[in-house]
Parts: C-alpha cells; sequence; structure tokens
C-alpha cells in the first residue's frame, strides 16, 4: 500500500524555529506527524504519558506565545462526588534547541495522594522529507544516564535531562519515572527536557530576533488575529550560520520550515510599510545566495534567486528528489527586485540598498535571459528531476485548461508576467535614484515593451468583458481557466485602468470569492475541486495578494471585502491561519495544510490595513506610480 503524507488538522504544535513539537490534544506524540523536530530531524517520535491508577482523559489547551499547557482529568484518583477532583498539567514550551515538560498534578482532595508518573519516549530521528512522505524510520537506541539520556546518529546528538525523573531502558525506547505524594489540597510538580545539535543544520535560530509590533484597529477580531500571526511570525524567524544577523522568515511549519525564496519574499512585502528589518534580512540572505553560474541539475542560473534550502536531498512524491540547494522557480527573481523597491521606499536605509545595486544587476541579468525577445517569462524543467510547475502553484496539476486538461510546458504564467513588468519599473525608480540614468531607461523600456505584448496574447474574450488567462502553453495558446492568478495582476502596472477595474470585479464574483478567501480556481472549471490543492482551495496568501493589489490599485470596497473574508477564516481556525483550506462557503481544514505558515500569518496585515480606512493608503505604491512622482 502506498504510503501517504501525514494528516495536521487536529494535531497540536508549538514552535521556536528550527525546533517545532507536534502532538496530540492530551500532549503525547503517536501520530505519523507527531515528535520534536530541531533542523528538520525528529528528535522524538513517540511520547506516552501514564499516571499509576488513573486514565488521563484530555479536557482542553490553552495556547499562548509562551507554549502549550495541556490539561486532562485523572478521574481514577478522584473521590466521592460527581466533580473532578484530580487533574494533570502539561506544560510544553520549545526552544530553538529543543523543549521541555513541565507535569503538574493538582487536587483538590482532603488526603495525600501517593502516585507514580511514566513518561515512554521514543526516537527515530527520521529527516522531515522522509516523514513528509509518510515513510518510516528505524528506531534509534538510548545511552542511559544518570540525570538521563543521550542518543545520536550521524550529525545529530539529543541529551534529555531531569532532576526528577528516573531514565531507564524500555527496549527501543526510553522510560521516564516520577515517584511522588501529592498532598491535600496541593500539587506536586516535575520536569524533563531534550536539547538537540545539528552539525548538518543549514538554519539557526536568530541572537537577536526581530520583535514585530502594530496598534490596534479597534475591531477585537482583526486585532486578535494580528496579536496571533505577529507572535507566529515571531517564532518562524531563521537565520543562515554564516550571517546571524540577517533574519527571514521561514515558510512554515512542519514540511517548509527553512529559507524558501518566493515564501520568504512575500512574507516580508506584505509586512510592509509596517517592518523593514526582515526584508533587509531577506533581501541580503539571498542575494549572498544568488546563482552564479549554470547548473541544470539544480536549476541554478546567474543572477537567479534560489527556490528553498535543505540540509540535505529532498525527496518528493514520484521519485522525484530536489538538491539541497534547488533554484528551481520562476517569480522568485522578479520578486526579489520588488521587495527591494518597496522595502527602499517604506525606509530600507540607502547604505543598505546601496549594498545590494550589484545583486539587483545580476537578478535583472538574470531576467533579460529569461525572457526572449518578443517573448515571455516561462519554465520548464529539462531534467525531468524538478519540479514541473515553478510558480507558487507548484503542484503537477495547477496550470490546467477550463475544461481539466492539463497544459503542456514550457508554460508562462500570468502573474510572472506582472511579476516582471513591475521589477522593470522598479529598477528604473533604483537605478535613477541611485544614478544610473541610461541603464533605468533600458529596463523602463524592456519593461514597456513586455506591457504592450501581455494584453494581446493573455486575454481571454468571454463575451463579458474577459480576463487574464492563467497563462500561456508551449504552443503560446491562452490557457483559458479564470484563477486567484489574476488578483497578483493588480498594482504592477502590466494592466490598463479598464482593465484592473474588471479584474477588481471578478475577484469578488463569487465563482472565486468563496466568503472566506478567494478560491485558487474558479467553481465553473471542469476541474474544480474545494480540497485540491491549487484547484479550488483557498491560500490566505493569495488572497492577501490581491487585498494588496487592489488597495494599490484604487479598489478599497472590492480589498475590504476579501479582507473581511479572510477574518471569517481566521476566526473558523483559532486565529491561526493554516496554509491553505478548502474553498467551502463553509470552510473545513486542508488536512495536510502548514499551520503556522509565514505568508498565511502576514496576509493579518494586510487583512488590517484594508479593513481600517486611514491605513487603506500605507501599502507601497506601484513602481511606475512611484517614477511618475519622483
Amino acid at each position: 500500500m502506498a504510503t501517504k503524507q501525514p494528516l495536521l488538522h487536529d494535531a497540536e504544535v508549538v514552535l521556536r524555529a528550527p525546533a517545532q513539537a507536534w502532538s496530540r490534544s492530551d500532549g503525547g506524540m503517536r501520530a505519523p506527524i507527531d515528535g520534536l523536530y530541531v533542523s528538520d530531524v525528529r528528535v522524538v517520535s513517540r511520547l506516552e504519558i501514564e499516571v499509576e491508577g488513573s486514565a488521563a482523559e484530555p479536557i482542553g489547551v490553552d495556547r499562548s506565545s509562551e507554549g502549550a499547557r495541556f490539561t486532562a482529568l485523572l478521574r481514577g484518583l478522584d473521590g466521592d462526588g460527581a466533580d473532578p477532583r484530580v487533574r494533570l498539567e502539561v506544560l510544553r514550551t520549545v526552544r530553538p534547541d529543543g523543549m521541555a515538560d513541565a507535569l503538574t498534578v493538582r487536587s483538590g482532595r482532603d488526603v495525600p495522594l501517593p502516585l507514580e508518573v511514566r513518561v515512554r519516549l521514543g526516537s527515530d530521528l527520521a529527516q522531515m522529507p522522509l516523514v513528509k512522505t509518510g515513510g518510516a524510520a528505524r528506531p534509534v537506541g538510548f545511552d542511559v544516564r544518570a540525570d538521563g539520556a543521550a542518543w545520536a546518529d550521524g550529525t545529530v546528538m539529543a541529551e534529555l535531562t531531569s532532576d526528577d525523573f528516573v531514565a531507564e531502558a524500555d527496549g527501543d525506547g526510553l522510560l521516564l519515572t516520577w515517584r511522588t505524594t501529592v498532598p491535600p489540597h496541593g500539587s506536586a510538580a516535575a520536569t524533563w527536557r531534550v536539547r538537540a545539535q545539528d552539525a548538518a543544520a543549514v538554519v539557526m535560530a536568530p541572537p537577536a530576533p526581530i520583535v514585530l509590533g502594530v496598534p490596534p484597529v479597534g475591531d477585537p477580531e482583526t486585532d486578535a488575529w494580528t496579536v496571533q500571526a505577529l507572535a507566529d511570525l515571531e517564532a518562524l524567524q531563521l537565520v543562515l550560520p554564516d550571517s546571524p544577523g540577517d533574519v527571514f522568515l521561514a515558510a512554515g511549519a512542519p514540511w517548509f520550515l527553512t529559507l524558501f525564496g518566493r515564501d520568504s519574499i512575500w512574507a516580508a512585502r506584505l509586512l510592509l510599510p509596517h517592518d523593514t528589518a526582515l526584508a533587509g534580512g531577506t533581501l541580503r540572505v539571498l542575494a549572498r545566495l544568488q546563482g552564479s553560474t549554470v547548473d541544470e541539475a539544480t536549476g541554478e542560473r546567474p543572477g537567479g534567486i534560489v527556490h528553498e534550502l535543505r540540509r540535505d536531498e529532498n525527496p518528493l512524491d514520484e521519485g522525484l528528489v530536489l538538491p539541497p540547494r534547488y533554484y528551481g522557480t520562476i517569480d522568485a527573481t522578479p520578486l526579489w527586485v520588488l521587495l527591494l523597491h518597496d522595502a527602499w521606499r517604506a525606509g530600507l536605509p540607502d547604505r543598505e540598498v546601496a549594498a545590494l545595486l550589484p545583486a539587483l544587476r545580476a537578478a535583472l541579468g538574470w531576467l533579460r535571459d529569461a525572457v526572449p525577445d518578443e517573448g515571455f517569462l516561462a519554465y520548464h524543467d529539462s531534467t525531468g528531476q524538478g519540479l514541473a510547475n515553478q510558480g507558487w502553484k507548484d503542484s503537477g496539476d495547477s496550470i490546467q485548461w477550463r475544461d481539466g486538461r492539463l497544459a503542456e510546458g514550457p508554460i508562462a504564467l500570468c502573474e510572472v508576467q506582472g511579476y516582471a513588468h513591475e521589477a522593470a519599473a522598479a529598477a528604473g525608480v533604483l537605478l535613477r535614484a541611485f544614478g544610473e540614468q541610461d541603464e533605468a531607461a533600458e529596463w523602463e523600456t524592456w519593461g514597456a515593451a513586455l506591457r504592450e505584448r501581455f494584453r494581446g496574447a493573455f486575454w481571454v474574450e468571454d463575451g463579458d468583458g474577459g480576463y487574464p488567462a492563467v497563462a500561456l502553453d508551449r504552443e503560446g495558446r491562452a490557457v483559458d481557466s479564470l484563477t486567484s492568478d489574476i488578483g497578483h495582476l493588480l498594482g504592477t502596472g502590466i494592466l490598463s485602468a479598464a482593465d484592473e477595474r474588471r479584474v477588481a470585479a471578478l475577484l469578488v464574483d463569487p465563482r472565486l470569492d468563496s466568503g472566506a478567501g478567494l478560491r485558487t480556481l474558479a467553481t465553473d472549471a471542469a476541474g474544480y475541486w474545494p480540497l485540491s490543492y491549487h484547484g479550488g482551495s483557498v491560500w490566505a496568501h493569495d488572497t492577501a495578494i490581491a487585498v494588496h493589489g487592489l488597495l494599490r490599485s484604487g479598489f478599497p470596497d472590492e480589498a475590504a471585502a476579501l479582507a473581511r473574508g479572510l477574518v471569517v477564516a481566521a476566526r473558523r481556525f483559532g486565529l491561526r491561519m493554516p496554509e491553505l483550506h478548502s474553498g467551502d462557503a463553509s470552510p473545513v481544514p486542508y488536512p495536510a495544510a502548514c499551520r503556522p505558515q509565514a505568508w498565511s500569518a502576514a496576509a493579518a496585515l494586510v487583512a488590517r490595513d484594508a479593513l481600517d480606512p486611514a491605513r487603506q493608503g500605507r501599502r507601497p505604491a506601484t513602481a511606475e506610480s512611484a517614477a511618475a512622482a519622483g
């Protein structure tokens, strides 16, 4: 039987990148995703808590920025009467190098309660890509010590310590035992902790995390979502070991707790103008990893921005294996240019921008090389081992015709042309500001030519005003499905004013607008399915990008309507917005979706601005309008 990706929708997570702890509602770890991970390695894969004389019956989880408190009843230890008198609390906190569990037994009885608490643990030191594909690893043995235990495999070393529990071997696992007496109307507490080191780690926690904060807007739901989102964004911060001062956002937990070019850029961009420090760190980190040669196996090209960074090879479905540093993305490079421009406009100091001008020129060189004369920015994996689709909708079936047929590559995505057009305009603004007039004029001319070609090639006529095609296929035909991608075109300058009005109207059309965010594919497409990863589901960041564009293009009412849908979804999912959810009018979880996810959390800031008339104009101006304003 084929293995399946583990589900996450009913799991609890406590996070402080690069560590994350996934569990059940009682704090136990026994499902396929569960465990303590440090640097994409599962340090603890099994955890069960047993209390002598009573089953632990979970009744609630209290989540906070500090961790999670799991509460269970111990009714086997109760006396007479209907009220539960004894309970177990487990306070779980996560640090970048591990976790700690503080167990407290509380009693409301009049008599002392002698008891024994046992914690059984196991470890497989499985790497996250293996867990993601539903694979299994063999258990790793423990070396029992006086104060706990240690275990290791290759580059990973872990240790468990406790002043309260006694450790002993338990087959392939570890047994921790704590004997205590709970006094009448009192409590007893004990703690154990795990720490791990990974010599092969490619990311680490920042020595000085960036503290994010924005003033409330007065709407309780929006403010509550913003508070949770900012806490998640702080927990997702990472740095590279060789540049500890440059902080960026990991894409999301559990699958993508590392650097992703596109995700990290968009998350930082959506946070503007509220924060420029993350934008600066993201720009510098990606510039440091910018492509310098041609490598078909990794997709690297001179000037290209990296797609993702891993500690080891990344096996995917259908036998594909991505290299640890992979460049197979069509949009990260123009998006890097846009982040540089927008961050500068939002206040990133000139000296920091000037230091990145060589990387800007390299990125522009990549863009010029990637777009043929009279053509468009397109992708095609020539190796058969990379991603078949290299835009943000990177699943194999994401680009399809309205009748359900898959488009054949090379593929030129509509939104990527918008990014490229705006990047050219942004480059012109930046180069002029830093004294390069002739070079700026070249890119303004390049962008104008792309804009001129775009409408004739991408516009789909439907008798009702038409709309931009999601893509061009290998024959240059406009792939005619109506998708959320059109929202990414707003504010890029590639559309006429009339076409922007048409797109704005389509974004609030019930075929796309679910009432809880934009569907990735319209409901009248043959391939629509509300739980399809990119063919009908809703992604918060995708909706936020549309809101961002609507605000920049002068459509505040439509922006507010979509933003209200995001607030509805945030409420539905406990204010921790998942990576994606179903496209149903009453949304249900996409069960393997990451949470927290950086760009989903950043969506809260965009929604907040859209719902506050005083802030609707604070989204960064388009590069073209900035150029016109001087």
